[in-house]
């Protein structure tokens, strides 16, 4: 059985066209990118040490392993940062202590205060599940009706890969489910979510599972939304991560007047106030 430090080594290395690392063509192959040889020999170590970290045979390679295979890929920084959190996550499930607990939902006073001190501007508290913890008033005429927060336990991750109307609200879909996937492998219980397997993945089929698979680290560029009332918005993201509960502060800023106007304009509509989802 793979692990997902093996799953992404193995994407990478299918990813990367030899002659773009400088290496010599060596005729037809059976499948696309670099060779095991070729990357085993970039990154100093076997080939057969190599095939036990892709298959998940060996689950705890060392540090100066991990950055050597990142060398050999030529990864950049972000694609370094998620080789060494899978490393982590991958060897700490070995662990026979290793008891994965759910992220708390329970926003404290501090936060739900600062993002008071936001309104009437675009602000979610949320976690890696993409739940959606606490938000402003003008975060929900931003959504209104979109369907997002129609649940009692609004949910990003649920809302992108289930609902119809995601496609046409997320001008970018694709890019944003890319992120709504990466970030799961964040998340401090991917492990034992009965949501995830029960109920997300059968639903959401290869749409999410594949992206599960590639680990592909998203751009997280100006985020593009189509209004139902017919507004276009282009949103810059600011992210205040809140390590303590593994939760993030993130801040929605129009990227051009254009934009500016138009949430002004609805925020002129009848919406609610902050509220906090226990």
């Amino acid at each position: 059985m793979g692990t997902p430090l093996g799953n992404f080594i193995r994407a990478k290395r299918d990813s990367i066209q030899p002659e773009s690392l400088g290496l010599p063509e060596r005729g037809h192959r059976r499948s696309p990118g670099l060779r095991r040889l070729d990357l085993a020999t970039r990154g100093g170590i076997s080939v057969e040490y190599l095939t036990r970290i892709e298959q998940g045979r060996d689950r705890n390679p060392s540090t100066a392993v991990i950055n050597a295979l990142a060398d050999a890929l030529s990864l950049s920084p972000s694609e370094r940062t998620h080789l060494r959190y899978l490393a982590k996550i991958t060897g700490d499930r070995c662990s026979a202590d290793f008891r994965p607990a759910p992220p708390p939902r329970r926003v404290r006073p501090s936060v739900l205060t600062t993002l008071r001190l936001l309104e009437p501007g675009i602000a979610i508290v949320t976690n890696r599940l993409g739940d959606v913890l606490a938000h402003t008033g003008g975060y929900e005429s931003v959504t209104s009706g979109t369907g997002l927060l129609d649940t009692d336990l609004p949910n990003l991750t649920r809302y992108v890969f289930t609902d119809p109307r995601a496609r046409t609200f997320f001008t970018d879909w694709d890019d944003i489910a890319d992120e709504q996937a990466f970030d799961l492998w964040l998340a401090p219980s991917l492990e034992n979510l009965e949501w995830l397997t029960a109920e997300l993945t059968p639903m959401a089929g290869p749409d999410l599972t594949r992206r599960l698979n590639r680990h592909v680290v998203p751009r997280r560029g100006v985020l593009r939304l189509y209004h139902p009332a017919g507004h276009e918005l282009r949103l810059l993201r600011e992210t205040l991560e809140l390590p303590a509960d593994a939760q993030q502060l993130v801040v929605f800023l129009p990227a051009d007047e254009q934009t500016a106007e138009a949430i002004d304009q609805l925020h002129r509509r009848p919406h609610g106030r902050l509220r906090s989802i226990s």
